[in-house]
């Protein structure tokens, strides 16, 4: 077996490697860029080296720097993760010159089956069933454009190295048609460093499957069963899940089989997917095959058993699978969440900055983390916005589910923006109860973005009563202190008034040390708790109902969180609530004459100047944060009367890159 592994990536996927590694008695080298030089992987690791500058142009992407820590460290082998050089042939090429060996494909298989062009042509070739398109990279976008005319709109443009939803974009018409090749080209070169670009049919409505395949270097190949991967946003998916809600047996057969024959096609050797499309009749599509372990991985281990990892190091050690078809079971149900540093009411615009605060979630047989963070750490603008992965295991999908919303409720991060509440709102919404699942489903259920009104409270005298209890505790700790003093002793109310919503409901709390009485609008909870002060998460039963509530002091009032949902409640004597309506609103100030950068990230164009008239939709600016591009659009009619910003500026978020006049 190999002696040391280097892990020739970043973040959660290195972490979730040195795991498996370490179980197994294996020495880990991590790498690090100089922006990663505190990161969690480089502490988790036996051995760390810096392989260069923060870009991963610079860096995790440089061949040479890499090679390098391989010579310096003595590893025997390397595990590539997800992304950078997972799926780079050449990279494997030079590790072989080297003598060190790869845990994943050869280059045959990479080369064959990594290149969405050319896998695509090698499944029609062995018969099997590919969405329409054109199989050759685009020239330019007239090229594009003509193409996408001749297989008709809606088409996918898509990286052919692409990979995590950079790369591609769907267009409906000849401008988006434009517009989209040069932002999937631009992204497909700074991700991948291949620009290639083609189009195929976008097949609307589908659902998105993928088969886990595993193979060994003497000839077997098997199957792990599916992933149900359709609820994605631009691409990149957002919840996984496993087995799929949809499949019945006999198309999981088929999609397995076909994902086996083709697999055994390239001589395939280590942990691989293949993706397919599949409609409402459950007719499915090649799409690619992913030839490396996926980010989704995990929601397989939980339902068969197996670490994937493991198989990888083993198989490509030159062992032989240690099972066979007949012996694969999927037991149970498993869920995973995308945990990611963006705010999903802006957009999902990408939030970089530090964790200023960070707890997980407590692990156990049903929830399970894969992070590469913790509480001081800061989230950089040069690498995907993933935090996390969350995920849950249940006896069946509605367990499953529950587990996963109860370990979203526990999830506390602050510091910078985090999608748990968007996840909250996914998991919760009836068309996933009901398994009605597309890769549209977040377009059709939220067409004008995501937006707090979205999150509807369960009860939300819940947490009216539980601001009660915390502002009762605040209250009887400041009446102790100041009765240490002769004279100072005071009585603490049990009466209270609570504005939430600018709505008053007279509350009453009874009682003390962890057990409760809280009567809310004439209704009475029961509340035992263990809470102290300052801690974030008010662990409770409440009635017959555990329930994990996020609480913090803002100023004068309580912001309370659950279940996605987020409040400030105001807990006062009925004198101060009747003062409290008659407080003014302060406005907000205009910035309607300037455009402000939504992001912290790079200026990378400007295509307007001081006096130009813009129309409303014309393209402004684009700023690229975390691998990705963001156009900024005019929203109205308007003339720049100044420039504030130059192309390659390092911007703040909120920092003005236009006035109008």
């Amino acid at each position: 077996m190999f002696k040391k592994i280097l892990i020739a990536n970043r973040g959660e996927i290195a972490c979730r490697v040195i795991k498996t590694a370490k179980k197994m008695g294996i020495a880990t080298v991590a790498v690090y860029s100089e922006a990663d030089r505190l990161a969690l992987h480089v502490e988790m690791a036996d051995e760390a080296v810096c392989i260069g500058p923060a870009a991963s142009v610079e860096s995790y992407l440089v061949v040479d720097n890499i090679l390098k820590a391989i010579r310096d460290t003595g590893a025997d082998a390397v595990h590539p993760g997800y992304g950078f050089l997972s799926e780079n042939a050449s990279f494997v090429e030079a590790l072989e010159i080297e003598g060190v060996a790869f845990i994943g494909p050869k280059p045959l298989a990479i080369n064959a089956m990594g290149d969405k062009i050319e896998s695509k042509k090698i499944a029609m070739a062995a018969g099997v069933s590919t969405v329409p398109g054109h199989t050759e990279a685009v020239r330019d976008p007239e090229d594009a454009i003509k193409i996408a005319n001749d297989i008709g709109y809606p088409v996918m443009l898509k990286a052919s190295a692409g990979g995590g939803g950079k790369g591609m974009r769907v267009a409906h018409n000849d401008d988006e048609c434009r517009d989209g090749l040069i932002r999937a080209t631009n992204e497909a070169r700074t991700s991948f460093g291949d620009d290639r670009v083609f189009v195929e049919k976008y097949i609307e409505k589908p659902h998105h499957i993928e088969i886990q395949v595993v193979g060994d270097s003497h000839g077997n190949v098997i199957y792990l069963g599916e992933r149900e991967c359709s609820i994605q946003r631009r691409h990149q998916k957002v919840i996984e899940e496993a087995p799929s809600p949809f499949l019945d047996k006999k198309t999981r057969i088929a999609m397995g089989e076909e994902a086996v024959a083709l697999a055994k096609v390239v001589d395939y050797i280590s942990a691989g997917t293949v993706e397919f499309i599949v409609d409402k009749n459950q007719k499915f599509y090649f799409l690619e095959m992913n030839t490396r372990l996926q980010v989704e991985h995990p929601v397989t281990e939980l339902i068969t058993g197996l670490d994937l990892v493991e198989l990888m190091i083993r198989v490509a050690d030159g062992e032989a699978l240690p099972l066979k078809q007949s012996d694969v079971t999927l037991t149970g149900w498993a869920v995973e969440a995308r945990v990611y540093a963006e705010d999903p009411f802006r957009n999902f615009l990408p939030s970089t900055g530090r964790l200023v605060k960070y707890i997980e979630p407590a692990e156990s047989d049903t929830v399970r983390v894969d992070s590469g963070v913790y509480e001081g750490g800061e989230i950089s603008i040069y690498y995907d916005p993933m935090i996390a992965k969350l995920i849950s295991y249940g006896e069946d999908r509605a367990t499953a589910t529950e587990n996963l919303q109860k370990a979203l409720d526990g999830y506390y991060i602050r510091g910078v923006n985090h999608n748990i509440a968007f996840l909250s709102a996914l998991i919760a919404h009836p068309r996933f109860a009901d398994g009605n699942l597309t890769t549209n489903f977040i377009s059709d259920e939220y067409p004008d973005g995501f937006h707090a009104q979205d999150l509807a409270l369960e009860d939300p005298n819940i947490l009216i009563a539980v601001a009660g209890v915390v502002h009762q505790a605040y209250q009887q700790r400041a009446a102790q202190i100041s009765g240490q003093f002769a004279g100072h002793a005071r009585d603490v109310a049990n009466d209270w008034v609570a504005v939430m919503r600018d709505e008053h409901h007279p509350i009453s709390v009874q009682g003390d040390y962890g057990d409760y009485d809280v009567t809310v609008d004439g209704k009475v909870f029961r509340i035992s708790s263990d809470w102290q002060f300052e801690q974030p998460l008010f662990v409770a039963r409440v009635d017959d109902k555990d329930v994990c509530i996020q609480v913090e002091r803002q100023n004068i009032a309580y912001r309370l969180g659950y279940r996605g949902a987020q409040v400030d409640v105001l807990v006062l004597h009925a004198r101060g609530a009747e003062l409290n309506t008659l407080m003014p609103f302060k406005k907000p100030p205009d910035t309607s004459k300037y455009l402000l950068s939504p992001m912290p990230g790079l200026l990378v164009s400007l295509a307007v100047e001081v006096g130009q008239e813009v129309k409303a939709g014309d393209e402004l600016a684009v700023v690229e944060a975390m691998k990705m591009e963001n156009v900024l659009r005019a929203e109205k009619d308007q003339i720049v009367k100044s420039v504030e910003a130059k192309v390659s500026d390092t911007l703040m978020v909120d920092q003005v890159i236009l006035e109008f006049e």
